[in-house]
């Protein structure tokens, strides 16, 4: 994956040596083109250093706009309110802008993430329009202190992947719920669990990148979530049940990743319970919301997970296949939470994949095996 990034005159411009070495951290190629306001700013070799490779600063008679003009993609970060401009109205009167206007013509991907005053950037936003209108990517900023800064790079690494990814979902609508419950007893105390949520961010980050219009549904969780990605909050099982519900119809795949609580008090303490004395606590069960999915949306692809705890490898797959049977659920993520460095908060985790088959998946990253996931929705989806 050959990407080639732009750095503009902006402040921002300080960020961009991080950024390139997370764009190599993610198996890119990256090759560097600077203008001289950035130069300015941050010295070439920093670049070169960050990317391996020399840095563009001026085109030559190796005609480096169209060398590279075919790249995997062409990321603008920062970008400033006049290499914008100039793009609109296609002027090429430098390394950069004569780059973007020949890739323009080459339909090569596009990506843009302006940085700049925010007086700035409210002025030359029909610029930024028009330039949307011809197919680029704009990142949106961060908006803060009267600027318009940086957005976080995890976004930004999450578009280029997008951008340059097979788009096996591409254009699919996935919902994914994530986290765990929260069940209120008093105003500030309440049962939970030790979900993260990293599981269900993992899937929806694998699956916006490969196209998708994802949807996540967090509860309860401990993981930063871009801004790349679509996120309703719920608390409670009640309100994540009217939540999937609403949003069904809509999908074409819901992936149930969500620790849901089993129960919820019966009575709900207006006042902070007093520690005075002790206290029964009546608990009622609360609904299963994958045993609705189907009955609401027969066609979406159902993704269910199942934790035990303390079983052996067969009866898991036999409480997964139990779920199947139970609430027709076409692909079951099923694991012992029991398992050293696996399950809850970790970063890694042991799963076994049930469905018509069954595939064991070793103890690996929770990247890793969203990735697998995702790749084996999209072979039954795309049949």
């Amino acid at each position: 994956m050959e990407i080639v990034l732009c750095v503009t005159g902006s402040v921002a411009a300080t960020e961009t040596v991080k950024l390139a070495r997370e764009l190599r951290r993610q198996g890119a190629d990256v090759k560097c083109f600077m203008s001289d306001d950035a130069c300015h700013i941050i010295h070439p070799y920093a670049l070169e250093f960050a990317t391996g490779q020399e840095v563009v600063l001026e085109i030559t008679g190796a005609i480096e706009h169209v060398k590279y003009a075919q790249a995997d993609l062409i990321l603008v970060a920062p970008a400033t309110a006049n290499v914008i401009s100039k793009f609109a109205y296609k002027i090429a009167d430098n390394p950069i802008s004569t780059l973007l206007i020949t890739a323009y013509g080459h339909d090569t991907p596009i990506i843009m993430v302006p940085s700049m005053h925010d007086s700035m950037y409210r002025a030359v936003q029909k610029n930024i329009n028009k330039v949307e209108e011809d197919g680029i990517t704009i990142i949106p900023p961060r908006i803060d202190e009267g600027k318009a800064k940086f957005p976080d790079m995890r976004d930004i690494v999450l578009q280029v992947m997008r951008q340059t990814s097979q788009g096996i979902l591409k254009d699919k609508n996935v919902l994914i719920s994530a986290g765990g419950t929260y069940e209120a007893l008093d105003p500030i105390r309440g049962i939970t669990n030790r979900s993260s949520g990293k599981m269900g961010l993992e899937l929806a980050k694998d699956a916006f990148r490969q196209g998708a219009n994802v949807t996540l549904l967090a509860g309860e969780v401990s993981v930063p979530i871009p801004h790349s990605l679509k996120t309703i909050k719920v608390q409670s099982t009640l309100e994540m049940k009217e939540k999937v519900e609403e949003l069904l119809k809509e999908n074409h795949i819901f992936i149930s990743t969500a620790a849901v609580a089993d129960f919820t008090p019966q009575k709900f303490e207006k006042s902070k319970i007093s520690s005075a004395q002790d206290i029964t606590l009546q608990l009622q069960r609360t609904p299963k919301i994958i045993d609705q999915v189907k009955k609401i949306n027969p066609d979406i692809f159902l993704v269910g997970f199942k934790a035990e705890y303390g079983v052996s490898p067969d009866e898991i797959v036999q409480s997964a296949q139990e779920q199947m049977e139970k609430s027709g659920v076409d692909l079951v993520v099923a694991n012992d939470v029991d398992q050293e460095g696996a399950g809850f908060g970790a970063d890694n985790n042991q799963v076994i994949l049930v469905d018509q088959e069954i595939e064991h998946v070793p103890l690996s990253p929770k990247k890793d095996i969203a990735a697998i996931i995702v790749q084996k929705i999209a072979e039954k989806i795309n049949k």
